[in-house]
């Protein structure tokens, strides 16, 4: 027993194991059949055996066949030659390869229309089929075809797939209209009749989709928007993500068309109802897990609602930050608007906004202009020392937005000016050109603003005090300042602020390092660069103005002047030419030789005496000061120019308010009593759901005169009308018996129960009608349903 057993055990793994070695093999042979898709694209093969697979009966070989048509396509070699075969397979039972055929005749459609005609056929026959992803296919290939002859087919197709009953279907119709009316334009009016009666789907699968053929078509047609308004703001929560932008976009558009402005007044906020319909409902929105769906939401809230919504888009966009960097920097961009209109909104979390070291340029910048409209008393130190620490960027342009930031707060904040004139002193020791230079235009623009402001320079406030003290570190650094638009700076802060009228050791009506300034900067003249001469010559005349007595002034400027005059550079040189002849008046030293005396008095003209040239030289630009570009207050969020920089036609621009709107009973429908949400009452007889006796008054029957009985009273509304009623009657018909004892009782008791039959009939046809509408509520269209839910 035990061998015959051993045997047994021996015999049965030995098929175990040629089973197991078969299925290997078999599964093997189909991997090395079926190719990775790598492998299709690593091919070079431009055609092998390729129309045998077509016209296989495989279908593994089809789609093998396929997949390297697609590859080859993909590489940019032509395959039209394989038209005709492929289109064979376009009836296909695997949808992988009718996938396939159809990006196949997308792609050749247009080259070749005469075989793309050829599949029209196949294709209509395929709108009938009874999968709907293989007649939304068949449309989306119609579609596509960008054949202007098949424009007709493709309407007909559109009409038939807009009445589908899968909305999958009615999503595909609807998104090749705009297809259709590009190719074609003359079949507006159609398309505009199909998109209408789109409008009333309650699918939200697709009523996204024809939210993007409306905009495509007839974006102006707002008018067929009136009756579906209300029930497309309740379907919102329901539609697809990037359906709901869309929506979204044209609820927007129509709301700012269409519906009255909201009124802010001194008693509180008057909000139209459709408009408060509009943000009840988009407000779920902004729990989004989609940021172009969140951002959509906020433009909602910020261009429809009253102030008194705009905090709810705050946190929403704030969460958007940590999305991911792309998202970050658009979500600045939107951040950034809306804090230029209102910045207490986003001021309390201006923390949220300091800059992290892996931060791209592009996001630093919008952090650092982000941060210039959150400045306040409150918060300015902090984003002081955010600017300074990134000073030190690696990036030079980085350096450059914080110095140029730190200036702007100064302007901003009047008792930080002080602290950032100190901050921006010491960053011109540094070591760093890039910093050096910046810091030294950010001061000239606010010792600039700050002087101007003084009839006298030389007045004993503190901050004149100031700014001259930072001149005068300045020019005594002039060696030091490399860049050429910061020594040019430099030295014209020297010329313009110069003039003094206390004594000095110096030569007298000027500072003391002014002539030092010119008498170093001369040395050099040749090498400088031309920003540099420019204003090297403008500072030789602002001196020689103040005191054209001095000797040694007067050669120096002589001196300048002869290299100007032959500079290399005709803007040099025409600024000499013109400034010596401005000081052709100071005949106490001559700033020409001496063989051109004679001729500059035959010249003649007009001579300015001191004074007059000191007011054309000191007080032609004093009140000029650079100022960066602002940019356009007409930017709006959602569009591209808050991220080009550069407004283009594309952008969504936001219309105007209406100030009163149009009637709201255009937005009146037969829609808004199905989905009205029912009231939730207490119970008590006048609730008709939990009072049965309040059950048998029908809803047409409202408004209307109630029906009488024969005797010339009117039917009760309720049972409990009813029932006291009749307790009247009785009573009534009792005190009748009483005095009637003739023998008329008889007719009295056969009217009597004609009343009650006619009584109980009406209230069974009541009931039977009521039993009829509660049966067709039952039997509703799932569609429906959802619509009454929302």
């Amino acid at each position: 027993m035990s061998v015959d057993y051993l045997n047994a055990i021996t015999e049965n793994a030995s098929r175990l194991g040629m089973r197991i070695q078969e299925s290997l093999s078999e599964h093997t042979r189909e991997m090395n059949l079926s190719r990775t898709s790598a492998s299709y694209f690593e091919a070079d093969d431009k055609g092998k055996n390729i129309r045998k697979q077509l016209d296989s009966s495989s279908d593994r070989e089809k789609l093998d066949a396929m997949k390297r048509l697609i590859a080859l396509i993909s590489k940019g070699r032509n395959v039209s030659e394989y038209f005709a075969q492929v289109v064979k397979n376009v009836a296909s039972q695997n949808l992988e390869i009718r996938k396939l055929v159809y990006i196949y005749v997308l792609r050749y459609a247009e080259q070749e229309p005469d075989l793309a005609l050829l599949s029209i056929n196949t294709f209509q026959k395929d709108l009938n089929d009874s999968n709907p992803f293989i007649r939304a296919m068949a449309l989306r290939v119609l579609s596509g075809i960008r054949v202007p002859m098949v424009g007709n087919i493709v309407v007909l197709a559109i009409k038939k797939c807009a009445a589908d009953f899968s909305p999958y279907v009615r999503k595909v119709a609807a998104l090749a209209i705009p297809k259709c009316y590009q190719l074609d334009d003359s079949h507006l009016p159609s398309l505009i009749e199909t998109i209408n009666k789109m409008l009333n789907d309650t699918s939200p699968l697709s009523i996204g989709s024809v939210a993007v053929a409306f905009e495509a078509v007839c974006p102006t047609r707002l008018d067929l928007i009136h009756q579906r308004y209300r029930r497309l703001c309740k379907l919102l929560v329901e539609v697809d993500e990037w359906g709901k932008v869309d929506l979204l976009h044209l609820l927007l558009r129509y709301a700012r068309t269409m519906l009255p402005k909201p009124i802010i007044n001194s008693d509180g906020e008057e909000v139209d109802q459709d408009i408060e319909l509009l943000l009840s409902s988009v407000e779920p929105l902004l729990q989004s897990r989609n940021p172009a769906v969140i951002l959509a939401a906020a433009q909602i809230f910020w261009y429809t609602g009253p102030p008194s919504v705009h905090g709810k888009v705050v946190r929403p966009l704030l969460r958007l930050l940590q999305t991911s960097k792309e998202v970050e920097r658009v979500t600045l961009s939107y951040i950034r608007v809306l804090a230029r209109t209102d910045p207490s909104l986003f001021s309390p979390y201006f923390v949220r906004f300091f800059m992290l070291l892996d931060d791209s340029r592009q996001v630093k910048a919008e952090k650092i202009k982000l941060l210039v409209s959150l400045i306040n008393y409150e918060n300015h130190q902090s984003i002081f020392r955010e600017l300074i620490e990134h000073t030190a960027d690696p990036n030079d342009e980085v350096v450059a937005d914080c110095i140029a930031a730190i200036g702007k707060c100064a302007e901003l904040i009047p008792e930080a000016t002080q602290t950032c004139l100190s901050a921006l002193t010491e960053m011109i020791k540094s070591n760093h050109d890039v910093v050096v230079s910046n810091a030294i235009l950010v001061l000239k623009q606010l010792v600039q603003a700050q002087l101007s402001q003084k009839s006298n320079i030389t007045s004993s406030t503190n901050g004149s005090r100031s700014a001259l003290k930072i001149i005068s570190s300045l020019a005594h650094r002039i060696d030091d300042i490399r860049h050429p638009q910061a020594r040019a700076c430099v030295i014209w802060l020297v010329g313009q602020y110069c003039a003094s009228d206390q004594a000095s050791s110096g030569i007298a009506g000027m500072a003391e390092w002014a002539p030092d300034v010119l008498r170093r900067t001369a040395k050099h003249f040749s090498t400088e660069d031309v920003l540099v001469k420019l204003q090297i010559i403008t500072l030789a005349a602002k001196l020689l103005v103040l005191n054209s007595t001095e000797q040694t002034l007067a050669l120096l400027n002589r001196y300048v002047f002869s290299l100007a005059r032959y500079d290399l550079n005709y803007d040099v040189r025409d600024r000499a030419r013109m400034l010596s002849s401005l000081l052709a008046g100071l005949t106490s030293v001559s700033l020409d030789y001496d063989d051109e005396l004679t001729a500059a008095e035959e010249r003649g003209g007009v001579v300015l005496r001191a004074e007059q040239v000191k007011v054309i030289l000191f007080n032609g630009k004093v009140n000029v000061t650079n100022k960066d570009r602002s940019e356009p207050s007409n930017v709006i969020i959602g569009s591209s120019a808050i991220i080009t920089g550069k407004p283009t036609l594309n952008d969504n621009m936001i219309p105007d308010w209406l100030e009163e709107g149009v009637e709201s009973a255009l937005r009146d429908s037969p829609d808004d009593a199905l989905s009205a949400p029912v009231p939730v009452l207490s119970v008590s007889s006048a609730d008709p759901l939990n009072n049965p006796s309040n059950m048998m008054v029908s809803d047409q029957n409202v408004g209307k005169p109630s029906p009488t009985v024969p005797n010339g009273r009117k039917w009760a509304s309720n049972l409990d009308d009813f029932f006291n009623e009749e307790d009247t009657n009785e009573d009534d018909e009792s005190s009748e018996e009483d005095e009637d004892e003739d023998g008329d009782g008889e007719e009295d008791g056969e009217e009597a129960d004609a009343v009650e039959d006619s009584i109980e009939g009406h209230d069974e046809e009541e009931i039977s009608s009521e039993d009829d509408s509660e049966n067709g509520e039952e039997e509703h269209d799932p569609a429906q349903h959802n619509v009454l839910r929302s």
